[in-house]
């Protein structure tokens, strides 16, 4: 296909995306079709605190568990969650960096504060380095109090 990257060559072939989640200019697409659905956002929303189960998600809603599961499947897909076996069980963990597609598009948005997330991450790092250093500086020039004999 001469040029292309071999994620943009499946996206043109039509390649479904893979088991744990989108590739290439789909994921944008995906992750915003995933979220738009407010049962998908509620079971987000309940990840986010703990990992649970298909049961335990399914039990706090009052659609079926099929109905339950296709959801399930459709955050899995967009790279949204992600399932482990454990025992007879399917515990589904959140991940949150399935997200930061989406919300790095719509930050451009975002007329009230543009940049402030990158803003507010460099001065994080700029304490963390302040303190560190500071901590450094602390441990070489204090003197250590002169020991006590004891007789």
């Amino acid at each position: 296909m001469g040029g292309l990257s071999e994620v943009d060559e499946l996206i043109q072939a039509g390649e479904p995306a893979g088991r744990d989640g989108p590739t290439g200019a789909d994921a944008l697409t995906e992750v915003a079709a995933a979220v738009a659905d407010p049962v998908r956002r509620e079971i987000l929303s309940m990840l986010r605190h703990t990992p649970l189960t298909a049961g335990e998600i399914a039990a706090r809603f009052p659609v079926s568990r099929p109905a339950v599961s296709r959801h399930l499947r459709v955050l899995r897909e967009s790279g949204l969650v992600r399932d482990e076996q454990v025992g007879r069980h399917r515990r589904y963990t959140l991940v949150a960096t399935g997200l930061s597609t989406l919300a790095t598009w719509l930050d451009q948005f975002d007329t009230r504060h543009p940049g402030w997330s990158q803003r507010l991450a460099a001065l994080e790092t700029e304490v963390h380095r302040t303190r560190r250093d500071r901590s450094r500086a602390a441990s070489v020039t204090t003197p250590h109090p002169p020991e006590e004999e004891t007789a």
